[in-house]
């Protein structure tokens, strides 16, 4: 039913299009407490759509009338699996929905003082829905899931496993583009094919008609049995939705609603800033418009843009909705830099920087860090377990501000990089769990390097193992909540590359210190805070921390967290 009133409001709501479409100028689009009587419903315009104030937030009658943001928050850490690559329940040797069910005590056994599982807070599943390639990103229909991967069923029944420990679950949706199996495409093509500009599904995406002229910086591709060139910014398989159509944005909402109304708790989206194509701005505001209306729906949605851009650009987008940090991530990135005897203080004004400008574009903002993700080589291979390098960037992005990202198989030094391919599926390999599980590579991957060093059934059972390495870090991380949640104070340290920063959250503060060189370093804490401090509440990494009054010896390769007053 949900499909079919998308489908009939959609008709309802036909206009204008890109430029004969493309070339047209794009306009910016515009930005409970249960209880008796019932609390009203947010104001709606004659789409369907939430009506929002200058804030994106929703209209109502009564503020108190929206429901209330759900006491958990949002600054957990998320483990990105990609699903086809993760573990396979049936034999057929792609990962499944079911497969990440079966895996749910080593991620999150819902019990966090057992020391047994990882103890991730929240999954963030590559796209699911059906598609023509392995990835998933060319999405066919945004209301199935792949058979490949399981059933809508499968799917709740996740979501509700997760919810029962504590685990929040994300979706990976792709609306600036779909597949061309899409039945959306498939309406547009036959419209333009039929000449029927009434058709309500002809000004769904973009295009221009041979004899225009082509908007500049953007790739199309000849519309079969007509003169018309559709928009396909990164693959002929991926036509380029029309954002300046309103039903277009009643359909992409519509799909989001049905699966925050079956459980999920938010969303990951993938290129972000490519809604409007080179118009950051005009992209930025139609997120404004986007989650505004989803936060009427569910206030403490999760959301995280892919906005894979310098800090300036991100910046556009922040007043909306969290971005990766890409600066920080990566070979050359921040985290990586610093974790090899880099210059901390570098990264924790960096990171001080980034929260002052993000929190006065808006105060519920959040950093997301991360050192790769699926479309990135694996950070095991510039980053070695072997000289401590990967536990150090581990503890400089998980014992910090924010949501981190650990990409799967992370936790066990798994590599994989593209290389020369012209395919990311070298970024994406098989989970190497070493138990029989019959997960394969993904098509086209021809990366024949080890992968890992030890396989996640033998690093289980290895203490000093790095995946037993990120549990511990993760334990600490949950152990002191103000790290992730509290108000962020960068350390000015003199005459050392350690650094770190204070952080306090509900009256209670802690600072955290790392040295990421080779050597020993003392510290006068006196010298740097006027804080008292109360003792070592953890130390982790290739050595250990002592306290002697306000003087702290931080071992190479070690971070700590101090208690203060």
């Amino acid at each position: 039913m949900k499909r079919i009133f998308a489908m009939l409001l959609a008709a309802m709501l036909l206009l204008s299009g890109c430029a004969g479409g493309a070339a047209a100028q794009q306009p910016s689009p515009t930005p409970e407490e249960a209880g008796s009587p019932a609390p009203e419903t947010p104001a709606r315009d004659a789409t369907g759509a939430y009506l929002l104030d200058d804030r994106g937030e929703a209209v109502v009658d009564d503020a108190s009338s929206l429901p209330a943001v759900a006491t958990e928050d949002n600054y957990r850490v998320f483990y990105e699996i990609f699903v086809g690559s993760f573990s396979d329940s049936d034999g057929d040797g792609t990962g499944d929905l079911r497969g990440v069910i079966d895996r749910m005590d080593y991620l999150n056994d819902g019990d966090d003082d057992s020391g047994v599982s990882l103890g991730v807070e929240g999954l963030w599943l590559s796209p699911i829905f059906p598609s023509d390639s392995y990835h998933k990103y060319d999405v066919n229909d945004y209301y199935s899931i792949d058979p490949a991967f399981g059933t809508e069923e499968d799917l709740k029944e996740l979501v509700e496993l997760c919810h029962q420990r504590n685990v929040k679950v994300i979706l990976d949706l792709v609306i600036n583009h779909t597949g061309t199996g899409n039945p959306w495409f498939q309406s547009f093509a036959q419209a333009h094919r039929s000449g029927d500009t009434q058709d309500p599904y002809y000004d769904f995406y973009c295009y221009y008609t041979q004899g225009d002229s082509a908007p500049a910086g953007r790739t199309f591709t000849k519309l079969s049995g007509t003169d018309d060139y559709y928009e396909c910014n990164f693959s002929e398989s991926m036509p380029e939705l029309n954002y300046d159509n309103e039903a277009v944005r009643q359909a992409v909402l519509d799909v989001a609603t049905y699966y925050l109304d079956l459980g999920v708790d938010g969303f990951r989206f993938d290129a972000a800033k490519y809604i409007y194509y080179g118009d950051d701005p005009s992209s930025a505001a139609f997120w404004q418009w986007y989650i505004g209306q989803l936060k009427a729906v569910k206030p403490d949605v999760y959301t995280v843009a892919e906005v894979w851009d310098s800090d300036g650009i991100t910046d556009l987008y922040y007043p909306a909705l969290n971005c990766f940090d890409f600066t920080t991530s990566q070979d050359s990135g921040l985290i990586a830099q610093s974790a090899r005897a880099g210059n901390v203080n570098r990264y924790t004004a960096y990171v001080q920087g980034y929260l002052d400008r993000v929190h006065a574009l808006n105060p519920d903002a959040m950093i997301v860090p991360f050192i790769s993700n699926h479309d990135m080589d694996r950070a095991a291979g510039y980053l070695p377990a072997s000289n401590g390098q990967m536990m150090m960037s581990a503890n400089l992005y998980l014992l910090s501000s924010g949501s981190p990202f650990i990409y799967y198989g992370e936790e066990l030094g798994m590599r994989g990089s593209r290389g020369g391919a012209s395919t990311d599926a070298n970024r994406r390999l098989k989970m190497e769990w070493g138990d029989g599980d019959t997960i394969s590579d993904p098509e086209g991957s021809s990366y024949d390097h080890a992968r890992v060093d030890a396989t996640a059934v033998q690093q289980m059972a290895d203490g000093d193992s790095l995946y037993s390495y990120y549990k511990k870090l993760i334990m600490i991380r949950k152990a002191n909540p103000a790290i992730c949640r509290g108000e962020y104070a960068a350390l000015a340290l003199e005459d050392t590359r350690a650094g770190g920063f204070t952080a306090t959250w509900e009256g209670v503060t802690v600072m955290v210190l790392h040295n990421t060189t080779l050597s020993p370093v003392t510290i006068e804490l006196a010298d740097v805070t006027g804080l008292e401090i109360t003792g070592i509440n953890a130390a982790i990494g290739l050595g250990g921390a002592t306290l002697e009054g306000t003087t702290l010896t931080l071992d190479g390769q070690t971070s700590v967290v101090l208690g203060c007053a």
